[in-house]
């Protein structure tokens, strides 16, 4: 197994958890799951289809990451854990990308052609978050942890919830380095906080109508 000297760099600045270069290479799953691909992709643009699609099933066995062979990924592409994580045959990544375990760039059509997402670069997607069609997801997004997206993010924003609502990167700390799920909003929560606050008001305003009627 060939390691891209570039991917193994980005493994290396992004996971404290290795060791050493040697460690990574050893026993980094991500970074195998990552580098099997990248040998399946050359050979599918070759037209060696089963050849590819081999080594994608053995990849599959042995780090638990599904990256069909046709999809397209660009350079230093980290996946943290890569178990669980899918990507679909048309998917395209850009630069510098980061997946944590369990993501799906999936599909919602049986159609030949486009059917999965288009990712930009510097994309962050977080655990179990889920991002489906042939939609663009622009560069420097941050996707929370467990997120639903179905339409189109533009770039330099923040994304959580189930669906995804969209975040700017103004209201978000640190979005730009990297992304903590401790720190992101939550729009559901936001929301009922909200309605609890209009409750408490109307209620108010309900006591008040009552004296006067009374008086």
């Amino acid at each position: 197994m060939m390691i891209d000297p570039e991917d193994l760099a980005a493994a290396m600045e992004l996971d404290p958890a290795l060791l050493d270069e040697d460690d990574a290479v050893r026993f980094h799953t991500g970074l195998h799951a990552v580098s099997m691909y990248r040998e399946s992709h050359a050979l599918w643009l070759q037209g060696k289809l089963k050849e590819a699609r081999e080594i994608n099933y053995r990849a599959h066995q042995l780090t638990g990451c599904d990256i069909h062979p046709g999809a397209t990924i660009g350079k230093r592409f980290f996946i943290d854990h890569a178990t669980g994580v899918v990507i679909g045959e048309t998917a395209v990544i850009g630069d510098d990308v980061v997946l944590y375990q369990g993501v799906t760039l999936g599909g919602v059509s049986f159609s030949k052609g486009k059917r999965h997402p288009t990712l930009g670069n510097r994309v962050v997607v977080g655990a179990n978050a889920t991002v489906l069609g042939d939609i663009k997801i622009g560069d420097r997004v941050r996707i929370g942890a467990g997120s639903v997206v179905l339409k189109d993010v533009p770039s330099g924003c923040t994304v959580v919830g189930v669906p995804g609502k969209v975040i700017r990167k103004a209201g978000v700390a640190g979005c730009e380095d990297e992304l903590k799920h401790n720190e992101l909003p939550d729009p559901v929560k936001d929301r009922c906080n909200d309605l609890e606050r209009e409750l408490d008001c109307l209620k108010k305003e309900i006591d008040e109508l009552r004296k006067m009627l009374k008086g």
